[in-house]
């Protein structure tokens, strides 16, 4: 049988989407090496000049309105709201698409942003296509922009997003409950003693991870002029992901702070970091908080951008594994709240029980045995 290639369209927009895309690729030619698996970043300039400019204009609104990107989610919310805007992206998406297909004609699809999923939805739609596509959804929370059709496979976080759908008409065997994808390498981590000897963290002090995505966001600066005002002596890991203006003002900062911290910029040790920490200080995205789970490590929520990363905080302060900072709290206070009477121990063991480790694994098993992928199709 010829090997099959393998299309992945994910989305720069934040590092989450692109994450778990990288995780279903590493999975998928572990278990099948001879296929070639292809991974195209749909908002890349690369890919488009306008999808990127695209990309860039949301990250504006994020900084410098917030809340009218609330009002957008809100709106797109609901099912007519929904597909006016996932209609609007995937036709001005098309094209792209179109060329894409044509480039490399895949055996298959997998998406991990609504964007690609709903372009190719619509591609599918005006060819009869019966091309298989998967969705992996990157969210705690349904939402209708994420919902198309002519998806094969359909991958979420929880029962309640399942549900939901059912309850929309999507038909339940194509609905699988598996978790949000993320890295084998979390599974193969050493313990966290030894991870502290292996980075040179001493041993007495409890060690507090900073960090707000790839972008670099979540107010870091602040969030280290509160820890100051606490005495007991700790050991803050900053990651400051490709903000440099950030990196330099924590590493401005750490010269005349009583706490031992350590600054990062961009880096691919995020994960042996988070292992290796008691608190994890961040804004609440979906892989950062899947992963979290997966290493048992405690999470103090802040700054959410508005809508989805809201649902993620809701999701995992329920489930006993975070705290969720609301405005107004003051964070030195919570975090010595969150060291002592055992609250510590409490989340940790509640983050493990909340963790899908092998999520990755389970999805790539569904989408190899699933009858479209092995088939082929025809236009």
């Amino acid at each position: 049988m010829a090997a099959k290639k393998i299309l992945i369209l994910t989305a720069s927009i934040g590092s989450g989407h692109i994450k778990a895309a990288e995780a279903v690729a590493q999975e998928l030619k572990r278990q099948q090496p001879e296929t070639e698996i292809v991974t195209v970043d749909f908002m890349a300039r690369s890919t488009s000049f306008w999808h990127w400019l695209t990309k860039k204009i949301y990250l504006e609104m994020l900084n410098f309105v917030p809340n009218l990107y609330d009002v957008f989610y809100k709106l797109s919310s609901s099912e007519t709201g929904g597909s006016c805007g996932k209609n609007m992206f995937a036709y001005f998406m098309l094209p792209v698409f179109e060329r894409l297909q044509h480039e490399l004609q895949p055996d298959g699809i997998i998406c991990t942003h609504p964007f690609p999923a709903g372009t190719v939805s619509l591609w599918k739609e005006k060819h009869q296509s019966n091309l298989p596509l998967s969705v992996v959804m990157t969210d705690y929370s349904l939402h209708q922009m994420w919902l198309c059709s002519g998806v094969e496979n359909y991958f979420m976080a929880t029962e309640a997003m399942r549900q939901a759908m059912t309850e929309q008409g999507f038909a339940a065997e194509n609905l699988h409950v598996t978790g949000i994808p993320i890295s084998s390498e979390v599974l193969n981590l050493p313990h966290k003693a030894e991870l502290r000897r292996e980075l040179g963290f001493g041993q007495e002090r409890k060690v507090i991870l900073l960090m707000g995505g790839g972008l670099g966001l979540g107010g870091i600066e602040r969030t280290l002029q509160e820890l100051e005002k606490i005495e007991q002596p700790l050991t803050l890991l900053v990651i400051a992901g490709r903000n440099s203006q950030l990196q330099q003002q924590a590493e401005d900062f750490a010269e005349g702070s009583h706490h031992t911290i350590r600054v990062w910029g961009y880096t691919e040790e995020v994960r042996r970091l988070m292992g290796a920490a008691d608190l994890l200080i961040t804004k609440p995205g979906a892989l950062t908080i899947s992963e979290a789970f997966a290493l048992g490590t405690p999470m103090l929520l802040h700054d959410p951008i508005p809508g989805p990363e809201t649902e993620n905080a809701v999701y995992a302060t329920k489930h006993g594994a975070a705290v969720w900072l609301h405005p107004g709290e003051k964070l030195a206070g919570a975090v010595e709240e969150i060291f002592h009477g055992g609250c510590l121990e409490k989340m940790h063991e509640q983050a493990l029980q909340s963790a899908k480790p092998l999520a990755s694994q389970e999805i790539v098993k569904i989408i190899l045995r699933s009858a479209g992928f092995w088939a082929g199709h025809r236009e």
